[in-house]
């Protein structure tokens, strides 16, 4: 397994991030894979998840603090190859949930 660890900066707040975390998470894995089956566990501030991608599982953590959230994600070797790229389309993906814009409004 290889750590990859991803630091995303915001402005909102840990309340704030925890819920645009709880509500968007799938999206930010959905950049590993397509499809991802997804399970994760609050405890405090801290997310325990794990997901399989295309076969594979992977497993992490991430910390909401008052002005970033801390991820780390533990790749098989099969997709450690890959952790370069990983690591960009999902702190990408993370900084465009933690914008500091209002959330859209619910249908």
């Amino acid at each position: 397994m290889k750590p990859v660890t991803i630091d995303i900066p915001h402005t909102l707040g840990a309340a704030e991030a925890r819920r645009r975390l709880e509500e968007g998470f799938e999206k930010i894995l959905g950049q590993v894979g397509e499809g991802a089956k997804v399970t994760r566990q609050w405890t405090g501030d801290r997310m325990a998840f794990s997901a399989t991608v295309l076969g594979q599982t992977i497993s992490g953590h991430l910390d909401v603090l008052a002005d970033a959230v801390r991820m780390e994600i533990k790749l098989p070797n099969v997709l450690a190859m890959l952790a370069g790229k990983i690591k960009g389309r999902v702190q990408t993906q993370g900084q465009l949930l933690l914008e500091n814009k209002p959330p859209p409004p619910k249908p």
